[in-house]
């Protein structure tokens, strides 16, 4: 595969990501985004729709995935590798949105800076951040 084609096709990846991030205010349902985004101490809970919730991070997570997916593929052109990031990812949003939803349900009784990064890492792909280094370091070890 040329090279520019593969570095074209990362380039999509990487816009993917960004137009979920610039869409997530008209697309996605989430009532905390002005929450977290006020300073100071908050005494209640926006009110919000469970299921709604819970669909809308699905699939925001759906997308960053398969924007990620475009990411490692055509960084790498290993499949299995990209089928390996991708249950990854998996593995690591069914551990972070249950303690997210947990964290809402008890009104953020962890602290509601666990509570935002805890959102962070439901709703944005923090983990390519780990996944391209590993990645790119298995490659240099296998060679």
């Amino acid at each position: 595969m040329k090279k520019i084609f593969r570095w074209f096709m990362v380039l999509v990846g990487i816009c993917g990501l960004i137009a979920v991030r610039v869409i997530e205010n008209h697309a996605f349902y989430d009532p905390f985004i002005g929450y977290f985004k006020e300073t100071g101490l908050h005494n209640d809970l926006p009110e919000f729709d469970w299921s709604r919730l819970i669909l809308h991070h699905v699939f925001r997570f759906m997308l960053n995935v398969a924007a990620s997916a475009v990411i490692i593929h055509f960084m790498f052109l290993n499949k299995k590798w990209t089928v390996q990031a991708v249950a990854l990812m998996l593995i690591f949003f069914a551990i972070c949105l249950p303690v997210y939803l947990y964290c809402i349900a008890t009104g953020f009784a962890a602290g509601e800076v666990f509570s935002f990064y805890m959102r962070r890492f439901v709703i944005q792909p923090l983990i390519l951040l780990l996944i391209i280094p590993m990645f790119y370091y298995r490659k240099h070890i296998e060679e």
